[in-house]
């Protein structure tokens, strides 16, 4: 999957991508029961939402008798990793430090974000 098909994800298709990062192969059937929770998305929903993923590529299909289980074509990581660059080129100009003094500054930092950043600043400078 390129950048461009990658951009192209929807907030609602990620949802169905992640539950199948988290369990796959899975049918329709079965993404929906994950995905149902405060949504209330139908079958017919989720079933679009997976049609949109398979022409995107980044979900495949393999027949099960009359159904198909979904499997994802793209690694979790990989995308995470994608949008991450992403974002910080289009809002911080491709670094990252900008990014974190923003996120400081407005306080969305826990004491266990700073200390995990820190944690991680320290493993990246051995």
């Amino acid at each position: 999957m390129d950048d461009t098909e990658a951009e192209r994800i929807s907030e609602a298709e990620l949802v169905v991508l992640e539950a199948l990062w988290a369990a796959s192969p899975a049918t329709a059937t079965e993404l929906a029961e994950r995905v149902r929770g405060p949504r209330e998305w139908s079958l017919a929903t989720v079933k679009t939402l997976l049609s949109r993923l398979v022409a995107k590529r980044a979900v495949s299909t393999t027949p099960d008798g009359r159904r198909f289980q979904y499997h994802p074509l793209i690694a979790e990581a990989e995308y995470r990793g994608r949008e991450s660059h992403r974002l910080i080129d289009r809002l911080f100009g491709g670094r990252a430090a900008p990014l974190i003094a923003h996120l400081a500054e407005r306080e969305a930092l826990s004491d266990d974000d700073l200390a995990e950043i820190e944690r991680l600043l320290k493993d990246l400078r051995k």
